[in-house]
């Protein structure tokens, strides 16, 4: 059973060094297939007296935000249209694709696709998930959708997924996977 050591400059906050000491527990898992339970993570701190990099002595950088709250900042941004708050998490060269292969740049045009679909939609989320890749992180989030058609009907419990690549605090794309078009096709269905 894996035992990892990580010896970090004193300063990180409490949620910054469990998000660490779990991530580090879901690669040992991931690679290795080591049970949750054999995974041993120890996280060692020193005092920035006693840590030199270079020559000089460090202070800890700021953690950035976890990529899950970036996502959950921009989609609770979205569902309230509020776009100057949802667009400060979008690179400028974010691309969005929706169902049908409907790709988007900014969030006009995408509000603008969706009012031809419906009045109003908002997400109930079941769970996020996040993984580290050699191009940024990857945020998935998943649940179901409700709000209400163009004709003033209700819908609601329409499955969605929802993947992320979030580089430097920045989301660069969004792909949306639902079964919005299946009840549109089947109203019987909804």
């Amino acid at each position: 059973m894996p035992v990892i050591t990580v010896t970090l400059i004193e300063g990180y906050d409490e949620a910054t060094r469990e998000r660490l000491a779990k991530g580090l527990t879901q690669v040992a898992q991931t690679v290795i297939g080591a049970p949750l339970d054999g995974v041993t993570v120890a996280l060692h701190e020193l005092k920035p007296a006693n840590y030199m990099r270079g020559g000089r002595q460090r202070t800890p950088g700021k953690a950035p935000t976890p990529p899950s709250t970036i996502v959950q900042s921009y989609l609770t941004a979205m569902e309230a249209r509020d776009l100057k708050a949802a667009s400060q998490w979008l690179a400028k060269d974010a691309c969005l694709t929706f169902p049908g292969g409907k790709t988007f740049t900014t969030l006009d045009t995408m509000i603008a696709w969706a009012q031809t679909r419906y009045r109003h939609i908002a997400k109930s989320y079941e769970r996020f998930d996040e993984a580290g890749t050699e191009d940024g992180a990857v945020v998935i989030c998943q649940g179901t959708l409700h709000g209400e058609w163009l004709n003033g009907v209700g819908f609601d419990g329409i499955r969605f997924v929802d993947w992320f690549l979030i580089r430097d605090e920045m989301i660069m794309e969004q792909k949306v996977w639902n079964d919005l078009a299946e009840t549109i096709l089947n109203p019987a269905k909804g």
